[in-house]
């Protein structure tokens, strides 16, 4: 964790965003790349390739306001001591996120859950699930203030599937780079129910080979995979949840539908998502 990106529209939650990466920056000698996305209206991209006489101006009053909201960030007392790079783009949407990623070699990204609304800036909330589906790093969503941002008690949703095996290595890393006790939860549903013995063996086969014993499993029952996640954590008071994902091509079999983007909207506390290799 050396490279940590946090895309900001400097609303409150993706303050409460960089507040958390400010301290994981800390606590691990990183540094932070700091994006702002501006997204002009298309009437001012001309379609001749032509440039308006009123083009410029509002573009350039546009990167002005952005330079200003950064100045005003970054003198931020949490921020003190933390080598941050601000970096404005324009007109890249969510797409932008991901290619800043990939240009500045991060290998975390710290998102809010939610943005500010407005024309010409980024909207945080529409474009977290976005990145947390295609994002090829570990995508951290915030959607609350964290005075001190720690993890004891690290909760991470399986199938059991040995397919994940790559996803399970990242996630010991955290759980060990935190100290955190790891939590493996498989959730029984009605329409997918499996036994106990099912479990066991796939557990054997899911951690085989794996030197890490700071964790424990737990079968969880409830109406459906989401809602069991978020009562298991609940009810052991974890710090971090944790769910993987299949990137373009879809959630995994176990987390059909929209899992992991449900489970940023609705949960309180943090959640980190991992994007399964194909």
């Amino acid at each position: 964790m050396k490279n940590i990106l946090v895309p900001t529209d400097f609303s409150e939650q993706a303050e409460n965003a960089l507040k958390v990466a400010a301290q994981l920056a800390q606590k691990f000698n990183a540094q932070i790349y700091l994006l702002h996305l501006i997204e002009l209206p298309v009437d001012m991209a001309n379609p001749v390739g032509e440039t308006r006489s009123n083009d410029l101006p509002e573009a350039i009053f546009f990167m002005k306001l952005a330079k200003k909201r950064f100045d005003e960030l970054l003198s931020r007392p949490y921020l003190k001591n933390i080598k941050v790079h601000d970096i404005v783009e324009v007109n890249k949407a969510f797409d932008g996120i991901l290619e800043a990623s990939e240009k500045h070699n991060c290998d975390f990204v710290v998102m809010g859950s939610q943005g500010a609304s407005g024309l010409k800036e980024m909207f945080i909330g529409s474009n977290t699930e976005k990145v947390v589906r295609t994002s090829k790093v570990p995508v951290l969503v915030v959607k609350n203030d964290h005075a001190a941002f720690e993890v004891n008690d690290f909760v991470f949703a399986t199938n059991l599937e040995t397919t994940g095996r790559e996803v399970l290595k990242k996630v010991i890393e955290l759980a060990d780079l935190f100290k955190a006790r790891l939590h493996f939860v498989y959730v029984n549903t009605a329409n997918e129910f499996v036994t106990s013995n099912e479990c066991d063996t796939k557990l054997k086969q899911y951690m085989e080979g794996v030197d890490f014993d700071n964790y424990e499993f737990h079968v969880f029952n409830d109406d459906s995979v989401e809602q069991g996640i978020l009562n298991f954590a609940k009810k052991i008071n974890a710090n971090l949840m944790g769910i993987a994902t299949h990137g373009r091509k879809g959630l995994s079999h176990f987390f059909n539908g929209s899992i992991s983007e449900d489970l940023v909207n609705h949960a309180n506390s943090p959640v980190i998502t991992f994007r399964l290799e194909k």
